[in-house]
Parts: structure tokens; C-alpha cells; sequence
């Protein structure tokens, strides 16, 4: 079928919204419409890999099913689905209840392309295009997905909301509830008040942490996470911000988060863990790691995945607490025209904006 997607052609291009050939569903597989998309910062890392290009990116789609392959028995047409990473559902990580940590992560998931079928989609020349971004590739008013990365959510919800749940949003929640397993009246410092830190932040607050310390460089993202939840925040700038993290958390926290990647900022999060603590890591490095040998002293280091959720059990439990009030994510979106996606690149990485959703015309 022809489809409108916004092709990445270039590392430093702009998405060009092209018509492509999109393939009909195949086995295992579902046809969704679009009608929201998060973007998140992994979206740009296929500008550092041009040997991923042309690619349509896009990991935190949200819409309604339209058609489904051979062998699909627990999605049906009309669904209204959230789309998360891809899995094999067959490797002993998968067979364990850890799809986060599937043995084909990386290739299903950060390549746009499928290691036996390809990809699904072509140019009007009849070129490849890599459509298989977080098997999904929802920058596009339709993708193809997996039954193992849809989550069906109630047809009354807001679904131009909801797919931040499939990414940024269930990282940073399932870091704090799943990976590390925060306890209540246990200190939680995180670093990097994005969309993964500041829904740490929240998830903080459900969890029953105390204190909890957002650390970040910009002044309105920490003025939001103290609205969210944190009882304290520190700008990282700050030349005494590791005696200040000891003040609060009185001499080391039990838990610290680091969303950055930033290997000195990473060092940081470990050297404010006490012995017995527990420090969780998640982003893509730019650089080798060298960690403080005696910093790791006494402590877990946990480098985390898609915040150790499965998408199936965690999406719905934030929904409901969202419901309930307890988990406001949707303080951090804003939406824009689906035509407008390089201005929302461009805001998302200036910080201007939390959590930029591109819409798709929604018909009924």
C-alpha cells in the first residue's frame, strides 16, 4: 500500500515526507494507522550511522490496527494499540520474561532493517527503505509492527497521549520500579531531567522514595520535576554538587539513575551511591566508560534496557496510575503537525520541549 512516511536520507538532512510502498503484513505481523508518535533522542542516532540510511525512524507509536498476518490471534482489527520495541520471543532471555534483553536486540531494534526479510518498504523508485526502526518505524501515517511490540489499551483513551509509554516514558518508570526496584523512604537521585528522567522522577514519587533529587543543567526541567515530585533539585553545574548530594541524601544515596550517557556525569551518579547503593544506566555512551574502581566499592552497577519492562504487563499499570493521578506524563508532551516533525527535532534537541508527539489525521 502507499503510505506517506518521513524518510531520513542523509546524516544531516532533514525527514523529507516521502510516498512509499509499505508490504502487506506478513506472518506474526500487524498493520497499524497512525495517530501520535513520541520522538525521542534515539531517534537521532541514525545520523551517526549512515550506513543505516535511508531509514524512517520513530519508536513511540500509538494507533489503530488496520489489518493482521497469519498466525496473529491475540491482536484484531480496530484495536487501538501502543507500539514498543521489537523481541524475538525465542532466545533464553525472551523464554525468561526479560524481552528487554532479547540476544536480537540491537539487530531488531537499531538497524531498520530485519536480519532474514529486510524491510518492508521502497521508494516510488522501488529502493529500500529501512522500516524496521524499534520494529516499527512510526514516523509514517502507517507502520508495520510485531503482535510482541503492540500493546492493546482501552478504545476510550487518549491515543495521541500514549506512545511516549512505549519508550522514553516506560525507560525511566521501569528503571525505578522494575530495574532497580525502588523501596519507599529509600534517597533516588536522577540525573537528567528529560522524558526518561523526569518519568523516573514521577515513578519516584509512586514508588514511595524520599528524598528524590532531579539533577539537570536547565532551569525550567527542574522546575518541572520539583512540580512532578523531586524534593530537591541541583543544577549539575554546580562545583559543590557532589557535597550537596551527600547534605540531602545524608552521606550517599541508596539509588542513583543516570539518564544522560555522559561518562563524567555517570562517574558522578556512582560516586553519590553509598555502600549497599544501587546506580542504573541507560543511553547510548559517546565515549569508552572508565569507572572509579573504588567508587564501585560496595555498590550494584546495572546498565539498563528499556527499563528491564515488559511493555504487555508495565504500559497498562502506568495507564492506570496515570488515571488515578499519580503518574501525569502527559505534563511533558507537546504536540505538533506530523509535517512539522523537523521543528519538533529541532525543539526536543535545543530542550525547548520535554516530549515532542507528532499527530496524524485521525478519521474514525
Amino acid at each position: 500500500m502507499q503510505i506517506t512516511a518521513a524518510v531520513l536520507r542523509s546524516p544531516d538532512g532533514k525527514h523529507q515526507l516521502e510516498q512509499v510502498d509499505l508490504a502487506d503484513p506478513g506472518p506474526g505481523e500487524v498493520l497499524v494507522r497512525l495517530v501520535g508518535t513520541g520522538m525521542c533522542h534515539t531517534d537521532v542516532v541514525p545520523r551517526s550511522m549512515e550506513m543505516l540510511l535511508p531509514v524512517v525512524c520513530g519508536h513511540e507509536g500509538a494507533g489503530i490496527v488496520e489489518a493482521i498476518g497469519e498466525g496473529v490471534s491475540d491482536v484484531t482489527v480496530g484495536d487501538h494499540v501502543v507500539l514498543s520495541y521489537d523481541s524475538c520471543g525465542e532466545c533464553v532471555n525472551c523464554r525468561r520474561g526479560i524481552p528487554s534483553y532479547c540476544e536480537q536486540f540491537l539487530t531488531r531494534n537499531l538497524t531498520g532493517r530485519d536480519a532474514l526479510w529486510g524491510t518492508p518498504m521502497s521508494a516510488e523508485d522501488g529502493t529500500p527503505i529501512g522500516a524496521r526502526w524499534f520494529g516499527q518505524s512510526s514516523f509514517a501515517t502507517h507502520c508495520l509492527a510485531t503482535s510482541r511490540n503492540v500493546v492493546v489499551v482501552d478504545r476510550d483513551l487518549p491515543l495521541e497521549l500514549l506512545g511516549p509509554l512505549g519508550c522514553g516514558v516506560l525507560t525511566g518508570a521501569g528503571s525505578i520500579l522494575v530495574a532497580l526496584d525502588v523501596q519507599p523512604e529509600r534517597s533516588l537521585v536522577v540525573f537528567g531531567a528529560g522524558a526518561v528522567g523526569l518519568a523516573a522522577v514521577m515513578a519516584g514519587v509512586v514508588a514511595g522514595a524520599s528524598p528524590i533529587v532531579a539533577v539537570d543543567l536547565h532551569e525550567h526541567r527542574l522546575e518541572l520535576a520539583r512540580e512532578l515530585g523531586a524534593t530537591h533539585t541541583l543544577n549539575g553545574s554546580a562545583s559543590d554538587l557532589a557535597a550537596q548530594l551527600a547534605a540531602i541524601t545524608g552521606g550517599g544515596a541508596d539509588y542513583a539513575f543516570d539518564t544522560t550517557g555522559n561518562t563524567t556525569v555517570m562517574n558522578t551518579a556512582l560516586a553519590a551511591v553509598r555502600m549497599g547503593g544501587h546506580c542504573g544506566f541507560v543511553g547510548v555512551q559517546t565515549e569508552p566508560l572508565t569507572l572509579d574502581t573504588l567508587a564501585l566499592v560496595g555498590k550494584t552497577v546495572t546498565g539498563i534496557l528499556e527499563g528491564s519492562a515488559v511493555p504487555q504487563t508495565l504500559i497498562p499499570r502506568l495507564i492506570e496510575l496515570w488515571q488515578a493521578g499519580r503518574f501525569p506524563f502527559d505534563r511533558l508532551i507537546e504536540t505538533f503537525p506530523f509535517d512539522q516533525i523537523n521543528e519538533a527535532e529541532a525543539a526536543s534537541l535545543e530542550g525547548r520541549v520535554v516530549k515532542p508527539v507528532l499527530l496524524y489525521d485521525r478519521r474514525p
